[in-house]
């Protein structure tokens, strides 16, 4: 994909390190330098200021990738792109039925109205749940592995979705902070949402997360 829009030796490519390791790979494997931008704490995309803020002479293109459902904002990403002549591309997530979707939102819906004991995702527009991640934050409670392991001890399947940032990680790893991107691979965890979940799959959730007690402040 870079290659052929002539992406190659001596350029630098705008990507997540919250995703991924793979994005990083492709500008590597073009001959390019990944240089990592920050991510909006609300869509866990890229943060259009902190691309802005990485841009450089050497600067030929931003990937873009879409995460969790959630879209970023891609007409604000392609003006940035247009400001400073860069290649603005974009990595999707795989597209499931509506059917499926439609059904996603509505046990997600029932997450938001029951959940007490993490911070939910906000919908926004067009989200499709392909991933319910909420934040578990430390502030003196049990952190996010620990209430990982606490749940699933409970019955109930979750995931870490981003475990290391790809910026930390050996053969990628950058003298440069990254926030936004560290707070959500550190409190990110993903709770099932699957259409096929039933109702009382959907109570274990909430009351396992519920009885390991509720936050006392809003997440941003």
């Amino acid at each position: 994909m870079l290659r052929a829009a002539g992406v190659g030796v001596g350029d630098e490519v705008v990507v997540p390190a919250f995703g991924n390791v793979e994005v990083a790979e492709s500008v590597v494997l073009a001959g390019a330098l990944p240089v990592f931008a920050d991510i909006d704490p609300v869509t866990y995309c890229l943060d259009v200021a902190t691309v802005e803020a990485a841009v450089t002479p050497r600067t030929a293109a931003v990937v873009v990738v879409h995460r969790f459902g959630r879209r970023a904002d891609i007409a604000a990403l392609h003006g940035v792109g247009q400001r400073h002549g860069l290649l603005v591309l974009e990595q999707g997530e795989s597209e499931a039925p509506y059917d499926e979707v439609a059904q996603r939102r509505e046990r997600a819906a029932y997450l938001d109205g029951k959940l007490k004991g993490v911070w939910t995702p906000d919908g926004g527009d067009g989200h499709t749940y392909q991933q319910y991640v909420v934040r578990v934050p430390g502030n003196g409670r049990p952190d996010r592995d620990a209430f990982a392991r606490a749940l699933r001890g409970r019955g109930v399947e979750c995931r870490v979705p981003v475990k290391t940032p790809v910026h930390r990680l050996p053969e990628f790893r950058r003298c440069v902070s990254l926030r936004e991107t560290e707070l959500a691979a550190d409190e990110t965890l993903a709770l099932p949402v699957d259409a096929s979940l039933t109702k009382r799959d959907m109570q274990r959730v909430v009351g396992a997360c519920n009885a390991l007690g509720g936050l006392l402040q809003a997440a941003f």
